[in-house]
């Protein structure tokens, strides 16, 4: 299987999602590539008030995409997360945008807070003196919608993936995209060298990332929509404008992988879920909120 390097440049970047963008590279079922990304502001700089590789950027500055030869809409993309690197600095900031939350919140106001790191090893220090331990991964994995034209990176989609933010999509993960597209066109970026689950102030810990992928071609999978394998357990996703409606899909997707790991009739496997399934709110920052669903590996023997 080939490896390939994939720096984060201008010519190897976009801010929005489109089925038209040509891809920047191509590989086979198999191969591994070593991705270079961008904060999810693509700064130049450590200086978040410094030159940006889109001064006007409509969403997030993500790398690729990268067209897999043979994928075609309705298989399903293996992306597996050899090693996920974080660069040398991050930032984080709250308050920036007057939502429904920020308003509960007290923030909507302003100013906006900002927050600078070093990150260093197994930490990130903050400007303010404040030290946490980082657990990187990206907070942008996923394909162009089926329709033409540009889309936002910003909310998550239940096709395609995308703006998941998902803490547990840590390095040893692989995530499963259904396929919206021929081709597979996949982007990465919006590095995130630690996040709570939530992205509760909505933004993470934001910072270049150095990835290396793997990826695999499937034509089916266990499961319906968005799923991933992780370090510790299984995990099914669901999204929606309110977080009934995401945690109900995410827990039905788990429901039916119960059913067919254990030969189990719905409610049956409803029942053994209920001891074992942990239900964590991904992220509420996006236009679109998130849940995943936790079956930890060992959680049924």
């Amino acid at each position: 299987m080939a490896e390939y390097r994939l720096p984060a440049t201008r010519e190897t970047t976009v801010d929005v999602l489109d089925r038209a963008t040509p891809p920047v590279l191509t590989v086979d079922p198999g191969d591994s590539v070593l991705v270079g990304s961008l904060d999810a502001a693509g700064y130049l700089d450590r200086r978040v008030d410094g030159p940006a590789l889109y001064p006007e950027r409509r969403g997030h500055c993500l790398t690729g995409p990268i067209a897999v030869r043979g994928a075609e809409p309705g298989m399903v993309l293996g992306v597996h997360f050899t090693s996920i690197t974080p660069g040398d600095w991050g930032w984080t900031t709250a308050g920036v945008k007057d939502t429904a939350l920020n308003r509960r919140l007290g923030v909507a106001d302003g100013p906006a807070t900002w927050l600078t790191w070093d990150i260093t090893g197994e930490t990130a220090t903050s400007s303010l003196g404040h030290t946490v331990g980082i657990a990187p991964f990206l907070g942008v994995v996923g394909v162009p919608p089926a329709e033409p034209g540009p889309h936002s990176t910003i909310p998550p989609r239940a096709l395609g993936g995308g703006n998941l933010d998902c803490r547990d999509l840590v390095a040893g993960s692989t995530l499963y995209l259904p396929l919206t597209v021929p081709g597979a066109l996949l982007h990465l970026g919006d590095g995130h060298a630690a996040q709570g689950n939530g992205e509760v102030g909505g933004t993470a810990i934001e910072c270049p990332m150095t990835t290396e992928v793997t990826l695999t071609l499937a034509a089916d999978a266990p499961v319906p929509g968005i799923h991933a394998e992780t370090p510790e357990g299984r995990v099914t996703f669901g999204f929606g404008a309110g977080l009934d409606e995401a945690m109900a899909d995410a827990l039905a997707t788990m429901v039916t992988w119960l059913q067919r790991l254990h030969a189990l009739d719905r409610p049956t496997a409803l029942a053994l879920a209920s001891p074992v399934v942990d239900l964590r709110i991904t992220q509420v920052a996006n236009e679109t909120w998130g849940v995943h669903a936790v079956l930890p590996h060992d959680a049924i023997r």
